[in-house]
């Protein structure tokens, strides 16, 4: 795909000298020559769609460039390069040519004077719906509950037509790689929405090209220094590694051609945020990842995909358990597939994705692909067709909890699970076959079934043997479930604790809901006591009626037992609502002999008061004890301000230290300070290290931090979910200026994507 397009400026395109758009459509269409500006676009919809009516695509641009012709992006371009790029991204994917000229007027209805009316008459009601549900979407502002109900709303549109949410991701994408314009704040929001919204849309709808391309745009721009690391280390082994996926493609070239299979064999491109997404999610270092080749083969046939296989299979061994056949059992976004991997040359694995010329444009484009491949769907499973209807049963699905689920916070969060997980299939005593997510129980099977099943579900069978409710389901399980006759049947609380798929969690949580509130209220009150007792807050003080009442009017509750209620009900977090308590009474108050207490007495001996040898003096009094704030470790060169505790001296905080608004509370005990460094000063300095994790990199850094002979006093490291490595060091120097050589020194370790200094443990 083009990076950015950008047309000519529109006013040479002859609109200027239009007094309005009925005289662009007589002249454009009295015979005159093609619009230069559309040639690209046409040139791609030719290839991708032959029967495309052109002169409606060219109409629909004139009436767009019309209306947008005095605006302008913020890069400074005409406005009309927008819709034309996002039609270009629609075009390259074979999307219909309704389509494209919706995507070229999706702006015109809510940024210009040009009426829904006007466009429903000039273009039709397809065309007119489906500009009105992009402009719809756009309408709805992003926020925690605003950003929920905006993908209600998406699902909403969705489900009428799911071509409103091609434009708008192809939409996102132009934005996306143009957002360099924007102020860092818009950026970084739209980079995480991007993530979390948009890119596990694109591959719900089974459209990679774009999910791919919006990861890693918004990756690069939300972690740079992450993405840079990466980036770098796959250069460095880029040339090794194709030389040997050269090797596999020749092989694998060659038995095919031996045993009469046409196909075309490549290797399949490694993306950097994918990369990083298989370090998180299997725990394992970059080189495990990336010297995993992987190479795809494409075919005539759903028979020569099997026939491919056995070749392959009959050159190297197959690694067990790791074939999985899509083809039969197709993945929820349309996805089919063999996928197997073998122990190749060098005895390294060589993973495989072979599939027919249809199902590798399905697997790239998606639901977008599917007005393409119309004449595919209908056909019964084993030919390799997808059953009528099987790639929006997840939209029906979305559709069935939008309606259940009331609060827009918990909707969203099950749709994020639902998009981030992958699946298991399993079957019905009856053979039909149901996929749930990964780790998903018999409870999540029996709600898959039917909601009453999953209320009344007492027992399970899997495989003709019983089985505990919460034991977890593999792929090919055959599952019965046992359900109670009584009356007073429901779900248990627990199965909260175990059950994996959004429509589980949220038709039990709607149970309690209505069955168990008094319950809740009372679960709700002892979560929050026990939050405030884990942090040691005062408990009688913040669980006061007005402070608890204001802060359930502010989350939109009724009233304090209806605020109870949902935190029994996991509706919103104990903590949450704890630490929104805490900030509106102002904060916990530290006391100032806290902050004393903490920093750190640098006396030398022999001199037990002075401020010399700590290398600071006292405004006035040269002979007051003086200690160096451990909260934020300053050293030479820092702005410095002195603060005369009780009964410890004058502790010397950098003016920029997070206690010094507290500090600045007390004026009269605040006093200047310089400094004064001796040859016997000795200051602490705290650096945090962050790097992708990897096996032997403390002691990397840790030996280079010794090369550089600083003393280190105190080491703490920490790996999260995200494999980031975040490591702390506190040493002693003598000369501060050192400190530039040993940031650079541990900033060249391989995987370390950012180092520097932080004011001490609070960073």
């Amino acid at each position: 795909m083009p990076r950015d397009v950008v047309a000519p400026d529109v006013t040479d395109s002859g609109n200027a000298e239009a007094p309005g758009v009925p005289s662009v459509r007589r002249r454009r269409f009295g015979g005159g020559a093609m619009n230069p500006v559309l040639e690209p676009l046409f040139r791609t919809v030719r290839a991708t769609h032959p029967k495309a009516d052109l002169r409606l695509i060219e109409r629909a641009y004139d009436v767009a460039a019309y209306h947008h012709r005095d605006q302008k992006r913020k890069s400074g371009d005409p406005y009309i390069t927008h819709p034309l790029a996002v039609a270009t991204i629609l075009a390259e994917l074979g999307t219909d040519d309704e389509t494209l000229c919706a995507a070229l007027l999706h702006d015109t209805v809510e940024d210009t004077a040009y009426s829904l009316d006007e466009l429903r008459g000039d273009f039709g009601d397809t065309i007119g719906s489906l500009v009105d549900g992009v402009t719809k979407l756009d309408k709805v502002k992003f926020g925690d509950a605003a950003q929920a109900e905006t993908v209600r709303k998406m699902v909403v549109a969705m489900s009428r037509d799911i071509r409103v949410l091609i434009i708008k991701l192809a939409d996102r994408l132009h934005n996306m790689r143009t957002m360099r314009y924007l102020p860092e704040h818009k950026r970084h929001q739209k980079s995480r929405e991007t993530l979390e919204i948009f890119a596990p849309l694109a591959h719900r709808l089974g459209m990679n090209t774009i999910k791919w391309e919006l990861e890693d745009l918004a990756f690069a721009m939300l972690y740079p220094k992450r993405y840079d690391e990466i980036a770098r280390m796959v250069s460095e082994r880029a040339p090794r590694r194709d030389l040997f996926l050269q090797e596999v493609i020749e092989k694998v070239s060659g038995d095919l051609r031996e045993a009469k299979i046409r196909a075309v064999v490549k290797g399949r491109p490694k993306h950097y945020y994918s990369v990083y997404q298989k370090m998180i999610a299997r725990d394992v270092a970059f080189d495990d990842i990336y010297d995993l080749v992987g190479i795809r083969v494409l075919v005539d046939s759903v028979r020569d995909c099997y026939a491919a296989l056995g070749t392959i299979h009959a050159r190297w061994n197959p690694v067990p358990g790791r074939f999985k056949d899509y083809i039969a059992m197709p993945k929820f976004n349309m996805y089919q597939s063999l996928h197997t991997t073998v122990i190749g040359p060098e005895g390294k694995p060589v993973e495989l994705q072979i599939r027919t010329h249809a199902m590798h444009h399905r697997a790239e484009y998606g639901v977008a692909a599917h007005w393409k491949y119309k004449e595919e769907v209908g056909a019964p499973g084993p030919t390799g067709k997808v059953k009528p209807g099987s790639d929006m049963a997840w939209l029906r699905q979305l559709l069935d909890w939008q309606k259940e689920t009331s609060d827009p916070g918990e909707f969203l969060e099950s749709l994020r699970f639902d998009l981030s997980v992958s699946e298991v299939y399993v079957f019905t005593p009856k053979g039909s076959v149901i996929a749930l997510p990964e780790g998903a129980t018999p409870v999540d099977f029996a709600y898959a079934v039917h909601t009453e099943v999953g209320h009344r579900c007492i027992g399970a069978r899997v495989n003709g043997r019983l089985v505990p409710l919460e034991s977890r389901l593999g792929n090919g399980d055959t599952v019965e479930i046992f359900t109670s006759k009584s009356p007073d049947a429901g779900p248990s609380r627990d199965w909260l604790k175990f059950v994996k798929s959004g429509r589980a969690r949220n038709k039990i949580r709607q149970w309690f809901s209505k069955e168990r509130r008094e319950t809740a209220i009372e679960a709700g009150k002892e979560a929050i006591g026990r939050a405030m007792r884990k942090q040691g807050l005062p408990l009688q003080r913040l669980m006061s009626g007005e402070a608890l009442l204001a802060l359930a009017r502010d989350l939109r509750y009724p009233d304090v037992s209806a605020l109870y209620a949902a935190v029994g009900e996991g509706h919103i977090a104990a903590q949450t609502v704890v630490q929104k308590l805490v900030s509106s009474i102002g904060g916990v108050d530290s006391a100032e002999e806290d902050i004393a207490e903490t920093s750190l007495p640098t006396r030398l001996r022999g001199r037990p008061r002075g401020g010399g040898g700590a290398g600071v003096v006292v405004a006035g009094d040269a002979d007051v004890w003086v200690r160096l704030s451990k909260c934020c470790t300053p050293v030479p060169g820092d702005d410095i301000v002195g603060f005369v505790t009780r009964g410890h001296g004058v502790s010397v905080h950098r003016s920029d230290c997070t206690n010094i608004e507290q500090l600045k509370t007390q004026p009269d005990r605040l006093v200047e300070v310089s400094w004064s460094p001796s040859d016997d000063s000795v200051f602490l300095v705290a650096i945090q290290v962050e790097a992708l994790d990897r096996p032997r990199l403390l002691s990397d850094v840790t030996r280079t931090l010794s090369d550089q002979h600083v003393n280190i006093l105190s080491a703490s490291v920490t790996t999260s979910r995200d494999r980031v490595a975040v490591s702390k060091f506190t040493f002693e120097m003598g000369d501060p200026k050192h400190l530039g050589h040993v940031l650079k020194a541990v900033r060249s370790i391989q995987g370390v994507f950012d180092v520097y200094r932080v004011s001490g443990a609070g960073g």
